[in-house]
């Protein structure tokens, strides 16, 4: 639970985004990224996990250096406004260069697996989603149909795929996974301001279910979902509903906001970039499928002996409804549209 000084930090956190997205300059920008940094880093220091310290000082240093970079384009471009002294895309370049970092976009995503392995469930839900709002507001504003941006979309989609082969850790998997729905993100920002947000707040739904559910059973380490869920076939069921929903599998909710990327790069002529997104979501899927590999065969083997875990009734109720938003949201959203 969180206690009073927690709860200062998280509105400090949350009005640091918020000046951020609303402000009307660089300089505005760049001040709500810092009270959203500084307010990030108390909640990060954890006295129960050894990992925390070198966590909270790596995202401090990486994110105190992409403020500084950021803080040192705007006064530039303030001072040299004159196109014919230095071109304002070399600016833009940078500026987006920094936010790319901020957010933990490929090829800027070395510190991020580092930092989530350090985390709690609960920091970890806040960095892989609130963290990202304001950067990723602040890049669209920037964003143009360049060979810039291709390749931050195109390297994003590949990293995140690749890296998440040869992880046993969760947090690095889901950090993987993040930076291949980034990825995703920002081609949909190509397509238009509504795509883009309509995938982040379905990749928040689906990551905070999974993290719930993570976090409930204090579970870090893909050997654990089978040991701990192991008498529990309700909730493995719901665990890996909202699993293949987050890989994008057809009839879940997940793959809508996919659909409408594919959809609207294809009308707009990214084939070449859409064809490799796709390719490499099909190994993401492939690192969701090895976490419920077990339990899709019909004759698997189980420990006899495992530490029964008390289920809890409401965390069983949550589950159930959040995967069958996960696995009944497709199906809804398209008898909607169909009969409007």
């Amino acid at each position: 639970m969180f206690n009073i000084t927690q709860m200062l930090f998280l509105m400090t956190l949350i009005s640091g985004t918020l000046i951020s997205i609303s402000a009307n300059s660089w300089l505005s920008a760049w001040m709500g990224l810092e009270i959203n940094l500084l307010s990030f880093i108390p909640l990060m220091s954890n006295q129960k996990n050894s990992f925390s310290t070198e966590a909270t000082l790596k995202y401090f240093l990486i994110q105190a250096l992409a403020s500084i970079i950021l803080l040192f384009s705007v006064i530039t471009m303030q001072l040299y406004s004159q196109p014919h002294i230095f071109n304002n895309e070399l600016f833009d370049l940078l500026i987006a260069s920094t936010l790319l970092l901020k957010m933990g976009a490929a090829p800027f995503h070395f510190w991020f697996p580092g930092v989530m392995e350090g985390l709690t469930w609960s920091n970890c839900l806040i960095l892989m989603t609130w963290q990202k709002i304001a950067p990723l507001i602040l890049t669209s504003y920037l964003l143009k149909d360049s060979i810039f941006f291709s390749m931050i979309v195109i390297l994003s989609v590949i990293i995140g795929s690749l890296g998440g082969l040869n992880q046993t850790s969760l947090r690095k998997l889901m950090a993987y996974s993040s930076i291949n729905h980034l990825g995703w993100m920002l081609a949909a920002m190509l397509s238009g301001e509504n795509v883009w947000e309509f995938y982040f707040f379905i990749y928040t739904l689906l990551t905070s279910s999974l993290i719930f559910l993570f976090s409930s059973f204090q579970i870090f380490h893909i050997n654990q979902s089978f040991l701990t869920l192991t008498g529990e076939k309700g909730l493995k069921f719901n665990l890996y509903l909202i699993l293949l929903s987050l890989g994008g599998l057809p009839p879940f909710l997940g793959f809508l906001p996919k659909w409408m990327v594919i959809q609207t790069m294809t009308m707009m002529n990214f084939n070449f970039t859409i064809t490799i997104m796709v390719v490499m979501t099909l190994i993401t899927l492939f690192y969701y499928l090895r976490l419920s590999f077990s339990a899709f065969l019909m004759n698997f083997s189980q420990i006899k002996w495992y530490f029964k875990t008390s289920l809890n009734k409401q965390i069983f109720t949550v589950t159930t409804i959040l995967s069958s938003i996960s696995t009944l949201g497709l199906l809804v959203i398209t008898l909607t549209f169909n009969f409007i």
